[in-house]
């Protein structure tokens, strides 16, 4: 790792603590922020100075580092990563989806970005379903009031911040392609919150179905969908396993090294497309 030079557009949640994860390792690393992004001679030299470049900035309509500094990417010969989604995937109807899945998600943008990363030489797409971590997981979100919404028969895949950040860095060695970084057990969002509620000690509360609440559109279309992530082509091809392989040994965790207490926490219908 004391060779790496890592260059993260975008250092959100995710990218920071990767980040803080390869300087720890004895690697090093840029950033490239919003502040900064319009610098081009500056972001081009540190492209140059990269041995490994990761993007976790979320598409509009396009892709802003594809649509500004693609050329370069690609004639870089460099490591290159995209934190992408599960949600490239659509409604499967509770189906286990793969890499060979088809995209037909319901953002253009992101279907797009996803396959343009992918043609980038030596790219790895990380197609990530709802991360959470410290300050940001059920716990949290419980602790703060969260309504529980649930539809029979509907589950979502998710992982530990902490696992997708060893994911990718496994990725720093294996071969190009899309991942997907998940745990291995596809769960219902009422029972992953019920679980959070045991284990402060306070009352769950009832669970309700999406008519009873007041739903923004966003948060109707995520649960919308329905899908089981497999996570086989990464424990294949990458020697990756999921320290958390299910959300109660990750909330566990998380409630036994945090005590949350904030109240600015991400609603319980969080999108699978935070980084």
């Amino acid at each position: 790792m004391s060779t790496v030079r890592l260059l993260v557009f975008g250092p959100g949640y995710t990218a920071a603590r990767l980040m803080a994860a390869v300087e720890a390792a004895g690697g090093s690393t840029a950033t490239v922020t919003r502040a900064t992004f319009g610098d081009a001679a500056r972001t081009r030299s540190e492209i140059a100075r990269a041995t490994h470049i990761l993007s976790s900035i979320p598409p509009g309509e396009a892709d802003p580092v594809l649509v500004a500094y693609g050329a370069d990417l690609a004639a870089g010969g460099k490591w290159l990563g995209y934190l992408s989604s599960t949600g490239v995937y659509g409604d499967t109807g509770g189906g286990w989806v793969d890499e060979s899945a088809p995209l037909r998600g319901r953002r253009g943008g992101r279907l797009d970005a996803d396959r343009a990363w992918g043609l980038l030489p030596n790219a790895h797409v990380f197609r990530l379903p709802g991360i959470y971590g410290p300050e940001r997981s059920a716990l949290e979100r419980m602790a703060a009031g969260a309504t529980r919404v649930f539809f029979p028969g509907q589950v979502f895949s998710r992982v530990h911040v902490d696992d997708l950040i060893a994911g990718v860095i496994a990725a720093f060695e294996g071969p190009p392609g899309a991942y997907n970084l998940s745990d291995d057990l596809p769960a219902p969002q009422a029972e992953v919150l019920a679980y959070a509620a045991e284990l402060l000690g306070i009352d769950a509360g009832p669970a309700v179905s999406p008519d009873a609440v007041d739903l923004s559109p966003a948060s109707r279309a995520f649960y919308a969908e329905n899908r089981r992530v497999a996570n086989g082509k990464a424990k294949r091809l990458l020697g990756w396993r999921p320290r958390y392989a299910d959300y109660r040994l990750g909330l566990r965790a998380l409630k036994a090294s945090t005590s949350p207490t904030s109240t600015s926490t991400p609603p319980a219908t969080a999108s699978s497309d935070q980084r």
